[in-house]
């Protein structure tokens, strides 16, 4: 069985430095860390920072209406909403964690009652009967999620924690796979 980090890229040229996987990774598995350890403190350090992102993303998306006006319409709008959002988690930093924490979770169910529903259909097509049966459970976990999404909100930063945790650790091995490349 071949090398996986062998279809990483080509030649040496076109490898990304392995160090920059690792500090990605490390940043991954200390922000997974801090929102198992802590969740409430780091949700909102991290959604302010989201909110001071979208503010200074709405500024500039629309600061750039002035140099390129094609789609302006949508532009302005994506603006101004990019903006007043990212000031309204600035200005009040732990009702704008709650508000992002539940719009996130009843997105995750909304999906899930999606890719329910897309599954059931795809069973229905010939795609067999364990897809149908995976369908109707992902409808099911979706909409327990969407209509008690204020009950699973509160879980969601150590669910988030333990995929950070976890991508963080696959990153850190990636990056050691890169340097043996190199080597």
């Amino acid at each position: 069985m071949a090398d996986a980090t062998a279809n990483v890229a080509v030649t040496k040229g076109q490898l990304m430095p392995w160090w920059l996987p690792l500090i990605q990774g490390i940043a991954a598995v200390v922000i997974g860390l801090l929102l198992i350890f802590t969740p409430a403190r780091t949700t909102v350090v991290l959604v302010l920072f989201l909110g001071w992102w979208w503010l200074i993303s709405g500024i500039f998306e629309i600061g750039s209406l002035f140099v390129d006006r094609t789609a302006w319409g949508w532009r302005l709008f994506t603006g101004l909403l990019s903006f007043f959002a990212g000031a309204y988690i600035i200005g009040a930093p732990l009702m704008g964690a709650v508000v992002v924490v539940g719009i996130a979770t009843l997105m995750l169910g909304i999906n899930g009652m999606i890719i329910g529903i897309a599954d059931i259909i795809k069973a229905t097509q010939g795609a067999g009967w364990g897809k149908g049966a995976l369908g109707v459970l992902s409808f099911i976990f979706g909409a327990v999620i969407a209509f008690n999404f204020t009950t699973f909100m509160t879980a969601l930063p150590w669910i988030w924690g333990i995929f950070a945790v976890a991508g963080g650790i696959a990153a850190i091995a990636m990056a050691f796979q890169l340097r043996k490349i190199e080597a």
